[in-house]
């Protein structure tokens, strides 16, 4: 049965309906300069809401407990759905991130596996927590170790397709949470002395010796290395015109539906950039307080009194949030590296956005449940 008695969260639910319709709004302005064999993206988008709030109803009718019940089965779906990507997917764009499905669009199971992950590792917590109240340093290093071959499968399969945002949304999530659950700090002073050696090491032979580093690690990382590194010179006509559309936007912006120039994946990866140019940095001002609302109403919800498993998912929610709304923006505007990362509830895309809904129902289901123990293997 659906919970009795119980309000929907609205400092949740409302930015997230704001924001739903400043995507597809923006979505439709961003068609001027987008292929018409792609279709009425703003109609698209406005179905997978549709698709999604349905979505939200079924998680909140299944509650949470069904979720961290079956998140073994889920992670292992969503393993065996990105290995089948690398064997059976159409390769689009030099990669194999989707699957084509006729009539309805294409399928990105990473978009998921955030989802999944996020599941697996609040349960894996939750267990080793009520397993050892004051773990040794042994039983948290063989726990540390089995979390990252969690982590680690998903990220090699999804770093193959090549998809190097989802990797880095992984490793995000997976960093926060594990800080989340109160292991010693140590473990990620140690972490960063090796992250920082080996990724020293990686730039090292990049800069000194490209001719080895092609020999050892084959030319498509070499040449994500090169897109990397290149970002701080702006060029490229992707970035110099998003930022030129921007910067000329002024305080109100050039107006609904008139972008003055065109950038590719301004629908989805670069849809800050139609939204900017067409309010400005009043509309720019409405949008980052929206989004700083809404993940601060998360932040709420994690201080209350709910399960320990559930504050951890918002642990790995917020931090997901919060890592692709800075990526996105800052790469639009040329501050970080352009990692094909959108932005939440406002790029384009059906698999992304229903990973984001999935998310409002965990949330929704978080808010309306009373705090008690249980356990899950």
């Amino acid at each position: 049965m659906m919970y009795k008695n119980k309000k929907i969260n609205l400092s949740i639910v409302i930015p997230i309906c704001i924001l739903a319709i400043i995507g597809i709004f923006t979505i439709y302005s961003a068609s001027t300069y987008i292929s018409p064999t792609m279709g009425n993206l703003a109609l698209k988008q406005l179905v997978w809401y549709g698709v999604g709030t349905i979505l939200v109803f079924l998680l909140v009718k299944l509650k949470n407990e069904y979720l961290y019940a079956h998140t073994w089965i889920l992670y292992w779906i969503g393993n065996i759905l990105l290995l089948c990507l690398l064997l059976f997917a159409p390769e689009v764009n030099s990669s194999k991130c989707w699957f084509i499905i006729p009539g309805i669009g294409s399928f990105q199971p990473s978009e998921f596996m955030k989802i999944f992950l996020m599941l697996t590792l609040a349960t894996m917590i939750h267990n080793f927590r009520a397993n050892y109240d004051n773990p040794s340093i042994k039983e948290e290093f063989i726990f540390i170790l089995k979390t990252l071959l969690i982590v680690l499968i998903p990220s090699v399969l999804t770093f193959l397709q090549p998809d190097t945002g989802c990797v880095i949304i992984y490793l995000i999530i997976y960093v926060s949470m594990i800080f989340s659950s109160g292991i010693r700090i140590r473990w990620f002073l140690i972490a960063l002395a090796v992250v920082m050696a080996l990724l020293g090491t990686l730039i090292g032979i990049y800069f000194l010796k490209q001719d080895l580093f092609i020999k050892l690690f084959g030319t498509k990382l070499f040449y994500r290395l090169d897109r990397i590194f290149d970002w701080s010179n702006g060029s490229g006509l992707q970035l110099e015109n998003a930022k030129v559309a921007i910067g000329s936007a002024g305080f109100f912006g050039h107006g609904f539906n008139n972008t003055p120039l065109y950038f590719p994946e301004s629908g989805t990866d670069f849809i800050f950039a139609v939204y900017a140019s067409n309010f400005g940095l009043l509309g720019v001002i409405i949008l980052l307080a929206i989004t700083l609302y809404l993940d601060i109403s998360i932040i709420k919800l994690a201080q209350k009194k709910i399960l320990d498993t559930d504050r951890y998912i918002l642990v790995g929610i917020t931090s997901m949030l919060l890592f692709q709304q800075i990526q996105n923006i800052g790469m639009t505007v040329g501050l970080f590296p352009i990692t094909g990362i959108t932005l939440p509830f406002i790029s384009y895309g059906g698999s992304s956005l229903l990973s984001y809904m999935i998310c409002v129902g965990i949330l929704i289901n978080i808010s309306f449940e009373k705090p008690r123990k249980y356990r899950y293997k």
